[in-house]
């Protein structure tokens, strides 16, 4: 008899994570979806269930920046997941990061620091069992520093650097961390930001490529592909030009 497994996706209303759910609901995974907006939150709930009416799907506020609630949060869910998938992130506004500390704090925070102690309590828990999967979506932004969003950048990074120390320790027990850097996608964080079309992608797409990477136990992936080569060359262009560059 197979045993139906239960996905924890935080940041759940974000685009990419509704289509995420939309996936993994298909697969047959029971989705305990979390948001900071409870009303946004139910109404994202209410469709799944009319369209999965067999899957076991609730939804569960939580506000990333209230680090002292996150003990008790995870230890509410019932069962515990047995894969995490963190789509929280905040774009931000870079000019006004630059000069104001609230807004230098939120990006950082939202995209990073806030995030760590939440997934260091689902770590140990993971770690404790000997198995899941967890998953962090970064972005190529964090592949290497630009002055158009550097302190998103910076925080994706840093999250990029956080998951792979994970990965580097719980594959002993059995846990597979994947980190995934989307590219310039098609959704509402995006809308407004002038993106060369051939490069764009949609939330759809970044689903199936995250669930791919998830059978596959993958440790890294960019979406769409084509992102990989692109940050490629990106990476390679020497700082004397690179400084030289508006980007």
């Amino acid at each position: 008899m197979s045993i139906t497994k239960t996905a924890l996706i935080l940041g759940a209303t974000s685009d990419i994570a509704k289509e995420l759910a939309k996936e993994l609901a298909k697969q047959g995974y029971h989705l305990q979806l979390s948001a900071r907006d409870p009303e946004l939150l139910s109404k994202v709930v209410e469709k799944l269930n009319v369209k999965y009416p067999l899957i076991r799907i609730e939804g569960i506020a939580l506000d990333i920046e209230e680090i002292s609630t996150h003990t008790e949060f995870y230890d509410s869910l019932s069962p515990k997941p047995d894969m995490v998938i963190c789509a929280i992130g905040y774009l931000g506004k870079e000019s006004l990061a630059q000069t104001d500390t609230n807004e230098c704090t939120q990006i950082l925070g939202v995209n990073f620091t806030y995030l760590v102690p939440l997934l260091n309590i689902i770590a140990a828990d993971f770690e404790l069992r000997k198995a899941g999967v967890i998953v962090g979506i970064g972005s190529v932004a964090g592949d290497r520093g630009r002055q158009s969003n550097g302190h998103y950048g910076a925080a994706k990074a840093g999250f990029h650097t956080y998951l792979s120390a994970l990965r580097n320790r719980l594959s002993k027990s059995g846990v597979t961390v994947i980190t995934v850097k989307p590219g310039f996608i098609k959704t509402k964080m995006t809308q407004g930001l002038v993106c060369p079309k051939a490069l764009i992608g949609n939330p759809k797409q970044v689903a199936k490529d995250i669930s791919r990477a998830i059978i596959k136990k993958q440790d890294i992936i960019y979406t769409p592909s084509r992102w990989k080569w692109v940050m490629v060359i990106i990476k390679r262009i020497p700082e004397f030009a690179f400084k030289k560059l508006s980007l």
